[in-house]
């Protein structure tokens, strides 16, 4: 398991950073042409929107989401994991960013 600290370390890794980058850009791809009928789905337009504006800004908040919910692995799995390990994680957590 990673120390707070080295959590702390991995959200300035920059593999990591741009893996996540790709998989919020991804993301927002499929809420921009997901149904208007999926729940929330005016809030994760909004969302989208930012990812799509500010990739960099949206990803970073999302890095903290990732490694929080990674907490229990070590910062060789975090670093390891594969691109769809990674978007599965972004996928689950939209909603949270989603909000009115």
């Amino acid at each position: 398991m990673a120390t707070y600290l080295e959590l702390y370390g991995l959200k300035s890794n920059d593999t990591l950073r741009n893996k996540v980058e790709i998989a919020c850009l991804v993301a927002a791809e499929v809420v921009r042409s997901e149904s208007d009928q999926t729940a929330n789905h005016a809030n994760r337009l909004i969302w989208a929107k930012a990812v799509f504006e500010q990739p960099r800004i949206e990803s970073e908040r999302m890095l903290m989401a990732i490694l929080a919910v990674n907490n229990t692995l070590t910062t060789g799995q975090i670093t390891g994991a594969s691109d769809a390990a990674i978007q599965t994680a972004v996928n689950n957590a939209v909603n949270v960013f989603a909000q009115g």
